[in-house]
């Protein structure tokens, strides 16, 4: 039997044996509705459910990092929502199922909301944030924070890893320590786990969690859900709520699920959408577009008949890898015979432009928004070590080694630092991306009468940014190196019923996810349970 590295022999000698499943129903992978029918037949509870995933994050997280602390109050909500269920209410599909938060989303609890970052671990919020609230009243069981690129990666958008935070250390892709029976790895083994919310994707993907959600401004649910073969769905911003939520830029940041399936997704998306007058202007706009019934009534298996889509191959195909290029073309062929057109060969007006930060004008914005968004968020608390971006400058200073200062910088954080609001400059960048939306996507959507975007891997998400749009990433395969990689499905604002239907079409001709295998490993210690 051969390794491909020491690693692997390592991990394999330390692998142990442990019960994962019960008698007559198996976890792993297992969908919110497998999960809801299991509960009614008696075969599982959230108690166990909640001890499995717990197992599992004991066994794993040590290497994987993907989790920075669990709640001490889950164990309670599990067993509340299995008396609940014994005395016949339910509260929905997400009742008694775990979810796992990024760490910027606020609970009003025991545990942090740290940004992956020291100098918040103490800080109490004065409420659970918006999002959380809507949790709770559907019976879900708040089950602890994931890991992330810290403080999204703007602490220095050029020097944080993606997956790195100080609080857990490098998140690591699934990929990496991921091998089968014949010790070939199904997955990349130098995989990049992309962020910023890594910990909740590979949580997902690993089969730590039932479902997760992340966050995104420009990136951050699709890239990584791409990367670790999971589905992403990145709403129309102002969909779901951000009060409560750590900021990076106001205008373009929005909460999603991370989930191992469309339907998954769909049911947490369902929870979480609505109106909150704490996060008014955006919601109040976005409320319009939520669907009479809710988005389940969309997981149509026939949803990319009749529908029309649109294909950008500049510059998003430019540097993908020949097998990942074939494979997309299969699936286009795939779409065609499931009943959709195809409309190839399109371009965007602007699209270097409007893949470039700094040329977009996003950048700029981004820089005066987050000191704003920031500090407004940091005054809110009940305590707090700091109480303005200038205080987390001062930490990270203060406490170079645990924040890895001199590997890794604030160089965005300090450039935030000297802005002075919302001036001309920022207007103009403001105006000029929505110039750059209506002239490009919005353009290229409403001429070609298209009802979605089909890009392979992460790269349309400047697309999306820049103009608040929603985008679903489902799995769509794996490289050449076994690294994988999806495809994303974009609209316009308000589109999400349309992009569930051909999501969850595309989702179930192809089956394409496969989960990773992996072993379990009980390392000397794991900051979530002390020695082991």
């Amino acid at each position: 039997m051969k390794f491909n590295n020491k690693l692997q022999l390592l991990l394999t000698l330390l692998s142990i044996s442990t019960p994962i499943n019960t008698k007559s129903f198996k976890i792993e992978e297992a969908t919110i509705k497998q999960i809801q029918t299991a509960f009614t037949e008696h075969k599982l509870t959230s108690t166990q459910l909640l001890n499995f995933y717990t197992g599992q994050i004991k066994s794993l997280n040590p290497i994987l990092r993907s989790v920075i602390e669990l709640n001490p109050d889950a164990q309670f909500q599990a067993e509340k929502a299995d008396e609940e269920r014994r005395n016949g209410k339910c509260l929905g599909e997400l009742h008694g199922i775990p979810v796992l938060l990024k760490d910027t989303i606020a609970t009003k609890d025991r545990m942090n909301t740290s940004a992956g970052s020291y100098a918040l671990v103490g800080a109490v919020a004065p409420r659970d944030a918006g999002v959380v609230e809507k949790l709770r009243e559907g019976g879900a069981v708040i089950m602890g924070k994931s890991s992330l690129s810290e403080w999204y990666k703007f602490r220095s958008l050029s020097g944080v890893p993606n997956g790195w935070c100080a609080r857990t250390g490098q998140g690591v892709c699934i990929e990496c320590f991921s091998f089968m029976e014949n010790m070939q790895n199904p997955y990349y083994s130098a995989g990049d786990p992309c962020g910023s919310s890594s910990g909740s994707a590979i949580s997902v993907a690993a089969n730590m969690v039932s479902v997760s959600l992340g966050t995104e401004t420009h990136s951050s649910i699709i890239c990584p859900s791409d990367h670790n073969s999971v589905v992403g769905f990145k709403p129309t911003v102002g969909l779901t709520s951000r009060a409560g939520v750590i900021p990076v830029m106001p205008s373009l940041d929005t909460v999603g699920p991370i989930t191992r399936t469309v339907s998954d997704a769909v049911y947490l998306l369902d929870v979480i959408v609505g109106y909150d007058p704490r996060d008014h202007e955006a919601t109040a706009e976005a409320a319009k577009f939520i669907p009479v019934g809710g988005y389940k009534q969309f997981l149509n298996p026939n949803g990319l008949k009749g529908k029309r889509l649109g294909i950008v191959r500049n510059p998003f195909m430019n540097l993908l890898n020949e097998s990942i290029v074939s494979a997309f073309e299969h699936h286009l062929n795939l779409l065609r015979k499931k009943g959709a057109t195809v409309v190839d060969n399109l371009e965007i007006h602007n699209i270097n432009q409007i893949i470039s930060p700094k040329q977009s004008g996003e950048f700029t914005l981004m820089m005066a928004e987050f000191k704003l968004a920031l500090n407004d968020y940091l005054k809110e608390l009940i305590t707090s070590p700091v109480r303005s971006l200038a205080d987390v400058i001062a930490f990270n200073q203060n406490n170079p080694e645990i924040e890895k200062i001199k590997e890794y910088g604030q160089d965005s954080f300090i450039m935030s630092e000297k802005t002075n609001g919302i001036g001309s400059k920022e207007k103009k960048a403001k105006e000029l991306m929505k110039r750059l939306s209506r002239d490009g996507f919005e353009k290229l959507m409403m001429e070609n009468s298209l009802d979605a975007m089909v890009t392979p891997g992460s790269g349309v998400v400047s697309v999306l940014a820049i103009g608040g749009y929603p985008g679903i990433t489902v799995p769509a395969g794996y490289d050449g190196n076994g690294m994988p990689f999806g495809i994303c499905f974009s609209g316009l604002k308000g589109t999400e019923p349309t992009l569930i239907e051909i999501a969850y079409d595309f989702e179930q001709t192809t089956m394409a996810r496969r989960p990773p295998f992996l072993k379990t490993y009980q390392l000397t210690r794991d900051p979530l349970f002390g020695s082991i």
